[in-house]
């Protein structure tokens, strides 16, 4: 009996996922919980590790570790993404990890980071043998990824996610419709790769992986007065076009306390949240996208289904 824990290091939030896998490789989640601790907050514009940002991590990953104490875990894997990658001081980051919670932190490219989205993404849902688009929206990048059933047809990881969306376009809250046409034309601009490999696969469907999404669908559930979700819920939702678009249009004309209030919204992502769905309202336009599904699962699912393999 083997006993994991996945720790994702993410620009944004920090997730813990332990899972038990018995010798018929079935595997039992046994614990998941996610942090806010932002690390990307006051200093990913500048290509750093904020100190305070530093300190939220730190201690995050000392409860981490005694919760992983307490469930007996056999091993444990680690991955940093965009925030910690692109830091001028990320290896420092990533040794005061090492020495005050013998965690040890592997970085990972992100390349690699969308590869493990895509991996989730597959335990999540079934894909089809057609085309798909996944979107990851973390605070320090956006994976896109093309696939189907068959796997990955094409991949890349932009720096653009929405902690960076954030501190470039969100300056007046509600946000003004001037902010929402630069981060538009900026969407434009640095995604013309993602146009490029649109064009050549032409997929018809938008697969939004976690985050963002989730909250989306969370809220979608509130409104149409169902209960929220809870830990045995199945890992895949769908969101209608029409359902998306009223919630962008709520989040877009409220502010923050307005939003907070909204059922199914999460503290940690209610600015995010803003900008992240200028980005969805925008791919779903210009790549005509007829369909939304979500998946709860992303980096830390696919890295343990790579560590079953």
């Amino acid at each position: 009996m083997r006993r994991l824990a996945l720790i994702d290091l993410g620009t944004n939030t920090f997730h813990l996922l332990i899972a038990e896998i018995a010798e018929n490789e079935e595997r039992t989640f046994l614990y998941r919980t996610k942090v806010p601790v932002k690390l990307g907050q006051g200093g990913i514009s500048k290509g750093e590790i904020a100190p305070d940002a530093r300190d939220r991590g730190l201690a995050t990953l000392k409860d981490f570790k005694k919760i992983i104490e307490e469930h007996n875990v056999t091993e444990i894997k680690a991955t940093a993404t965009s925030a910690i990658r692109n830091a001028i001081n990320g290896m420092e980051v990533v040794q005061a990890i090492r020495e005050q919670t013998g965690i040890e932190v592997q970085v990972i490219s992100g390349a690699r980071e969308a590869e493990l989205i895509f991996k989730g993404v597959q335990e999540a849902l079934q894909m089809g043998s057609s085309p798909v688009l996944v979107m990851d929206i973390g605070g320090g990048s956006v994976e896109f990824i093309i696939g189907s059933d068959k796997g990955i047809l094409w991949k890349k990881s932009f720096e653009i996610g929405a902690q960076r969306l954030l501190d470039k376009f969100f300056h007046h809250d509600p946000m003004s419709a001037g902010e929402v046409k630069a981060e538009r034309h900026y969407l434009h601009d640095q995604l013309q790769k993602l146009t490029a490999a649109v064009l050549q696969w032409q997929p018809e469907v938008l697969i939004g992986s976690s985050g963002t999404f989730d909250t989306l669908i969370d809220m979608d559930m509130a409104k149409r007065g169902l209960p929220a979700r809870d830990e045995n819920a199945s890992p895949e939702s769908e969101l209608t076009l029409e359902s998306f678009q009223a919630h962008f249009k709520e989040l877009l004309t409220k502010n923050r306390e307005e939003r907070l209030a909204i059922p199914g919204m999460l503290e940690m992502r209610v600015d995010m949240i803003v900008v992240a769905t200028v980005m969805i309202d925008w791919v779903l336009e210009k790549y005509n996208m007829e369909r939304i599904r979500v998946s709860s699962y992303a980096l830390k699912e696919g890295l343990l289904a790579e560590m079953l393999k």
